[in-house]
């Protein structure tokens, strides 16, 4: 099977201002001012709906293991920033999972067995 390039950002930017008869260069404007409010916004959690959403989670402190020495080091707390697919994306792309089968159970009657 053969792999495919993903999407330059001259290939995006020239796409978009297709699809929204738009300048290139208004569409330059647009996504480096999504890009600013990303930034900004993601230590309270950004969210582009149907895309996903940056969020920023904290790391506790913990012990490692030097991969080299094999020597045990600590590792500092630390914040990192994740971004969350959101569900609409996944089903989009990996394609909606099989729902579930639900049943209707009729009700018996369960039979005692009298012990002899």
């Amino acid at each position: 099977m053969a792999k495919t390039k993903a999407m330059s950002k001259t290939a995006l930017i020239r796409h978009l201002a297709e699809q929204n008869e738009m300048t290139r260069a208004q569409v330059v404007d647009f996504m480096d001012t999504l890009c600013a409010t990303a930034y900004k916004e993601a230590k309270n959690g950004f969210t582009l709906p149907g895309l996903g959403k940056l969020v920023l989670q904290h790391r506790k402190a913990r012990m490692g293991r030097n991969p080299a020495t094999g020597e045990t080091i600590k590792i500092a707390a630390k914040k990192v920033v994740k971004f969350r697919v959101a569900k609409a994306c996944k089903d989009s792309i990996l394609g909606a999972p099989p729902a579930k089968k639900t049943t209707k159970k009729k009700a018996t009657k369960k039979k005692t067995s009298k012990k002899r």
